[in-house]
Order: structure tokens, then C-alpha cells, then sequence
């Protein structure tokens, strides 16, 4: 299995420059950890596309919290268009697959398919994600996925898997620090229940 994190950090140690890059974001406090982990080495602008997250208000509220901790951080955002119809259409047929089956994988690949598409026409050749901070998320998996994405659009992808080096643990220090919002499922109208 490859270690992602190792390869980060190797990609790290040969910076010459602060690259521009690409960061789809999940949700405010899984992204406290690696804004200010990554914007030590890279020029970050944030993409907020959640089309999965259930209901609207809720979509609503993360966002509010995504774009606080942004303005804290001081770093430019994109929130994306909220569009659930697409992430139902996405995943129709796998409404009954527990989490982090199918309808997961499903899910990361429409996500991250539409943020590259975004980042690569506002001039980005960099992306990475959030979504491996969590401890509930396979990051070989979407490793793999943002590989085969960035491929498509000609990107290159930012290897990770943020929760190591007590990246998760920052990650709720700092929603403390902050006072942000964490939600007690994935988003989707699907996890409510799971």
C-alpha cells in the first residue's frame, strides 16, 4: 500500500516555488488542518462543491462555516453551485449501500471530477482534497480517484492522506479554536440514518 503522506512530504522537501493549488474542501473543520498545513507550501484556493449534502439548510450552514474559516484563514474561496439533483442522479440505484460502499466511491468521483474540471479552467494544474483527513475515509481510494481525475483534465494530483501526523486531532483543535460547526454525519440524506 502506498504511503501517501510520505509522498507528500517528499513532493514537500523538493518545493522551489509555492505552486497554485486546486483544494476541493469537504466542510469547514476538515479543511482547518490542511489550509494551515498545505498553505505553508502552496498558493490555496479553495473549491466548495457538495452537491451530497442533505438538506439544503444544512448545505447552507456548512457553507457559511466554510467560508468563515476561509476569511480567517485568508484564503480565496470557490464555492461551487449546490445542484443535489446531479449528486441523486450520480448515485441512483445505490441509495441502499452502506457507507462508504459504492455510493461513496460514486460520490468522490463526481465531486472531484467536477472541482478539476472548475480548477483547470481558472488556470489550476495542482489539486488535492480534504476528504482523507477523516478517519472514516479510505484514502487510497481517494488517492487513486483524484489520480485518475487530475489525469483527465491534464492536472497533476496532490497526494495525501491528512490524518496522519495528528492531522485529524488539529483538526478538532482548531474547529475548537474556532467555534466551528461539526456535523455529526457525512452529508449525504443517506448517512442521516447510518
Amino acid at each position: 500500500m502506498e504511503n501517501y503522506q510520505k509522498k507528500l512530504d517528499n513532493i514537500i522537501e523538493h518545493l522551489t516555488t509555492r505552486p497554485r493549488l486546486a483544494l476541493h474542501s469537504c466542510c469547514g473543520p476538515c479543511s482547518s488542518y490542511v489550509m494551515e498545513y498545505l498553505s505553508h507550501y502552496f498558493d490555496i484556493t479553495l473549491f466548495y462543491y457538495n452537491p451530497n449534502i442533505y438538506p439544503p439548510e444544512e448545505y447552507d450552514h456548512r457553507l457559511a462555516e466554510q467560508l468563515r474559516l476561509c476569511e480567517i484563514f485568508g484564503i480565496p474561496t470557490f464555492p461551487c453551485a449546490y445542484d443535489p439533483d446531479r449528486y441523486f442522479d450520480y448515485v441512483k440505484g445505490l441509495e441502499e449501500d452502506p457507507e462508504g460502499g459504492a455510493r461513496c466511491t460514486k460520490c468522490f468521483e463526481m465531486r472531484l471530477d467536477y472541482t478539476a474540471a472548475l480548477a483547470k479552467e481558472q488556470g489550476f494544474g495542482l489539486l488535492t482534497t480534504t476528504l482523507t483527513i477523516s478517519p472514516h475515509k479510505n484514502a487510497p481510494l481517494i488517492n487513486s480517484i483524484g489520480e485518475a481525475v487530475a489525469k483527465k483534465y491534464d492536472m497533476e494530483w496532490l497526494p495525501g492522506d491528512f490524518k496522519k501526523k495528528e492531522g485529524y486531532k488539529r483538526s478538532i483543535q482548531l474547529s475548537k479554536e474556532y467555534n466551528l460547526y461539526r456535523q455529526n454525519y457525512c452529508g449525504c440524506k443517506f448517512s442521516i440514518w447510518e
